[in-house]
């Protein structure tokens, strides 16, 4: 759904905020209202943005995009290592064959 939020005179309201307004509004807990993509109009006063609600968190965790199950806490996030320690580990692994991959994928001890 689209949700538009006026506030004159105030700064832009926490998705905190319109979250628990929406699940009072809509008679739902919290948790299974998702905000997102809002933007805040030119001038202040008034933004917009959407707003999902599912009727379980389990729904929630099948259907949401994985990042913003990270930013509400739901999931967590995983340490894939920097770049260029991925793009040599690569090259390594391509310079031995079978077995052997895996004593050089997991790093000098």
């Amino acid at each position: 759904m689209v949700v538009e939020v006026l506030h004159p005179g105030r700064a832009t309201v926490p998705k905190a905020d319109i979250k628990e307004k929406i699940a009072k509004l809509y008679k739902t807990t919290p948790d299974v209202v998702i905000p997102f993509g809002f933007e805040s109009a030119i001038g202040g006063g008034k933004t917009k943005g959407f707003a999902l609600i599912y009727d379980t968190l389990d729904y929630a965790k099948k259907f949401e995009p994985k990042y913003r199950l990270i930013r509400m806490g739901l999931a967590t996030k995983v340490d894939k290592g920097g770049r260029k320690q991925r793009k040599e580990r690569k090259n390594r692994q391509k310079k031995v064959r079978g077995i052997k991959k895996a004593s050089v994928s997991a790093g000098k001890k």
